[in-house]
């Protein structure tokens, strides 16, 4: 019952960081869009401050569309089951670091200790997929040793 309280609270973690960056990103998204609004038409053909503005904007557009694309990939996480394996979902503690498995968020800290939030995509979690505690694996000249998975 611990672990799954300890798994909503690390999923909650996430939601929150996801939340403050989408905020960040419509924020800045916002900004470019008024100074663009202020500064009005460009004033002759050769004016570009206009178009960079919005261009501005755009990127933090698409950045904000990948942002709530993971926020999406992050809600199929089911935080009322536990795993046995090193799957999609699964917190995973090794000898060398604390691992989230859903998306690339970085790290996160929760109940005083550090875990890094990865995607299925990365090659640490390609090089332990589908193993169980108490196994190893090597990762980049490093044997790391599965000591827990929730």
């Amino acid at each position: 019952m611990k672990l799954l309280e300890f798994k909503k609270e690390l999923l909650n973690a996430c939601f929150d960081e996801i939340d403050d960056r989408v905020a960040s990103l419509r924020k800045v998204m916002d900004e470019a869009q008024q100074s663009a609004n202020d500064y009005g038409q460009p004033k002759d053909r050769y004016d570009s401050y206009r178009a960079q503005l919005l261009r501005k904007r755009d990127l933090f557009g698409q950045q904000l569309y990948k942002i709530l694309e993971q926020r999406n990939i992050l809600e199929k996480v089911n935080a009322e089951k536990t795993s046995d394996i090193v799957e999609f979902g699964a917190v995973v503690v090794t000898n060398m670091q604390k691992i989230f498995i859903s998306v690339g968020l970085g790290k996160i800290e929760c109940r005083g200790g550090d875990y890094f939030v990865i995607s299925p995509g990365v090659p640490i979690f390609k090089a332990m997929e589908g193993m169980k505690a108490g196994d190893s694996f090597e990762f980049r000249g490093q044997k790391i040793n599965i000591l827990e998975i929730s």
